[in-house]
């Protein structure tokens, strides 16, 4: 079983937030393959800054949960998938049948069509408008 976590799943889980909890708890349940893109780590990177800036966190709270982000790359439990150009051919063709009825955005449209094209069984998301848009086109969601 393969899993496409996006970058609000990931944030909960290594930044402390209302949906942590959830995010833990379905990491622990799952014994899946754990996928994340070159998109989402660097939306992961800037999401922990954005919450420094915003003073959510302290920057050494910010900093330990990268590290942990980090340890967790590094050690298999999440696997790093780059960006092909297929993936934008399918978010090409997603925002053609789809944006102009549900409002998608661009960042919505590259997760769901990366998970499409990585054969995912799941996409863990807390975003309210990519599960909208992914279970359009018929991906299940946590």
């Amino acid at each position: 079983m393969k899993i496409y976590l996006d970058t609000s799943f990931l944030v909960s889980l290594y930044s402390p937030d209302l949906n942590s909890g959830t995010a833990a708890r379905l990491m622990h349940a799952s014994e899946a393959d754990r996928l994340i893109t070159t998109l989402g780590e660097l939306e992961v990177v800037n999401a922990l800054g954005l919450r420094v800036f915003r003073k959510e966190v302290l920057a050494a709270q910010a900093q330990s949960s990268f590290n942990d982000f980090d340890k967790d790359m590094r050690n298999g439990v999440l696997q790093l998938r780059p960006l092909s150009e297929q993936v934008f051919d399918r978010a090409r063709q997603l925002s053609r049948q789809t944006t102009a009825r549900l409002g998608t955005r661009t960042a919505d449209l590259l997760h769901v069509a990366t998970a499409l094209e990585l054969g995912v069984d799941w996409l863990y998301s807390f975003d309210k408008q990519q599960r909208r848009l992914a279970r359009a086109v018929r991906l299940r969601v946590n």
